[in-house]
């Protein structure tokens, strides 16, 4: 189904500018007044007022009456918990990805497709004391970074053409590909390879190994896991080793969710 036709037959207005309000709050900015929310999502400030209105009262935002700033609200934390408990994929994962965490003692997150972005939705820390991880909740462009460049490799080539028609690059590091076709060309080596390798392309200083999660090797993936190291450690472990062993909790997961 094209995206005209999904956007005219199937989606509702209202409910799209209810995501948009709630997907505005990052781990950044936890905190937004109405004239951030209304920059962010473009909503104009009279319906703006009643949307948020309505998710204040249901539990979605929480006011704070003296700065006037709102935050999200304990109903969506406890839709989060559900949620969590209840992902087949996330409970089946965390087995193999804390495998990963105890053998390196170095982060260990998965990401999903969120739209044009990869959003990370769990993650095991580091035990050491200078570390390089993903944040729950998380988003960053399909273009940068392991863990991003392993789902958009992975997607069919028509959604690729897509996504590089629409998307704006941006230099996040000095190491961010911005080149279209020195792009297409790591997507293609990333497919034949299985995984993804980076170095410093979203995060200084962070690199990290990944690998597509697909239920089926002719579908898209839905998931990506990631081993996250600062570069001062990088060098120091066995690459070989560690493409290895993701590759194997890849696979062990793609079992258990077959």
């Amino acid at each position: 189904m094209n995206q005209e036709k999904l956007e005219k037959n199937y989606l509702m207005n209202t409910v799209q500018k209810t995501a948009k309000i709630l997907r505005s709050f990052t781990r950044e900015e936890p905190k937004l007044s109405l004239t951030d929310l209304h920059k962010k999502t473009g909503i104009g400030v009279s319906s703006l007022q009643r949307f948020v209105a309505t998710l204040v009262y249901e539990g979605f935002l929480i006011r704070d009456e003296r700065t006037k700033l709102y935050r999200l609200g304990l109903s969506l934390f406890y839709l989060g918990k559900l949620v969590e408990q209840e992902s087949s994929l996330l409970s089946l994962a965390k087995p193999a990805l804390k495998q990963l965490n105890d053998k390196y003692n170095e982060s260990v997150s998965m990401s999903i497709l969120d739209g044009n972005e990869r959003r990370c939705i769990v993650n095991f820390d580091s035990t050491h004391l200078l570390t390089a991880r993903n944040h729950v909740g998380d988003t960053s462009p399909l273009y940068a970074g392991a863990s991003a460049k392993s789902l958009l490799a992975f997607l069919p080539d028509e959604e690729i053409t897509d996504y590089l028609d629409e998307v704006k690059f941006e230099m996040i590091t000095e190491n961010t590909v911005v080149d279209r076709a020195q792009l297409l060309a790591e997507l293609a080596d990333i497919r034949a390879k299985g995984y993804a390798v980076s170095r410093k392309e979203r995060i200084f200083g962070a690199c990290s190994v990944s690998a597509p999660i697909q239920t089926d090797s002719s579908t898209r993936p839905v998931a990506s896991i990631s081993v996250i190291i600062p570069e001062v450690r990088f060098d120091d472990v066995d690459l070989e080793q560690l493409t290895s062993d993701v590759m194997a909790a890849k696979r062990e997961i793609e079992r258990l969710v077959h």
